[in-house]
């Protein structure tokens, strides 16, 4: 009998109830795609089972014999990387996680979708967007898993890219204000790359007149990175306060705070400039930046 704890990648007694409980839950929605002790290779097993079979029959031709074990490979490997991107996202888990309110058609909707990703950045990605459904069941859409399904690398990291220029001003805004400006052509955002981005779904690029955020009240705190810039607009209320040519569509809004990205150097003081009838002559605040945080969208 083999030793199942040590073909197992997790063993659910050393780790915490919610990666306990995702990992059952997984099971369920999946169908037995984890035992309570090790990760099951089911794939592997039932397409052994299907060779056993066929060798059961009067004759198997060499292309049965051949489909047979492609089916063997192509089976292992997406199993092995809905494991993967599995064992990425229990790291991620937040300690008061309930993975049980992960709704069932979700999770089988994201392994469908998953399992054929097999280059480690993209994993790293499918990971990042498990666990926070479930660390907050309901923060990513069905309909931003499928989105997600249709990109490569390249797509992440112009994504990535662009979310280095984000804002929060209520919800996660990339101001691009001139896209043929050096600081956004040297970090990737151009003309082409913010149509692209369009074109897959997750933003709404107007390069004509751009955007602008209405109704705002006499004193505004938008973020960077964690970082406060309080903005003084002329009325008491109903000001408007251009925010560039990007919005995030709602799937740019969920991807946003899982993508990885990071402060553009300068674009801190290249927004102040942007907007400095807006600054009040007290503004000094030097806070560090860190990361966009997530925003309910």
């Amino acid at each position: 009998m083999p030793d199942t704890k040590k073909n197992s990648i997790v063993n659910l007694g050393e780790i915490s109830k919610p990666a306990d409980t995702l990992i059952k839950k997984i099971s369920k929605a999946v169908g037995g795609f984890f035992a309570p002790y090790q990760v099951r290779r089911l794939a592997k097993a039932e397409a052994e089972a299907v060779i056993i079979k066929a060798q059961a029959e009067i004759e198997i031709t060499d292309l049965h014999r051949r489909a047979a074990h492609r089916f063997i490979e192509e089976e292992a490997q997406r199993q092995r990387n809905m494991e993967d991107i599995t064992a990425k996202a229990l790291p991620h888990l937040k300690p008061d996680a309930n993975p049980d309110d992960v709704d069932d058609d979700w999770i089988a909707n994201f392994f469908n979708r998953s399992r054929i990703v097999s280059e480690t950045q993209m994993q790293d990605l499918w990971a990042r967007v498990l666990a926070r459904e479930a660390n907050t069941p309901g923060a990513c859409s069905r309909r931003t898993v499928n989105v997600l399904s249709d990109l490569d690398k390249g797509d992440a990291a112009l994504f990535t890219a662009l979310c280095g220029f984000g804002w929060v001003l209520g919800n996660v805004v990339p101001l691009v204000f001139q896209e043929d400006e050096e600081i956004y052509r040297q970090n990737g955002v151009t003309f082409d790359s913010l149509s692209h981005l369009e074109s897959i779904g997750l933003v709404q690029f107007n390069s004509f007149v751009g955007f602008r955020r209405l109704r705002l009240p006499k004193t505004v705190t938008v973020l960077y990175y964690g970082r406060p810039l309080l903005l003084e607009m002329p009325k008491q209320s109903d000001n408007e306060l251009g925010v560039g040519k990007a919005l995030l569509t709602r799937a740019g809004q969920e991807l946003a705070p899982i993508c990885g990205s990071r402060p553009v150097e300068g674009f801190w003081e290249y927004v102040q400039e942007k907007w400095k009838q807006h600054l009040p002559s007290s503004e000094t605040d030097a806070r560090s930046p860190g990361e966009i945080p997530a925003i309910d969208p």
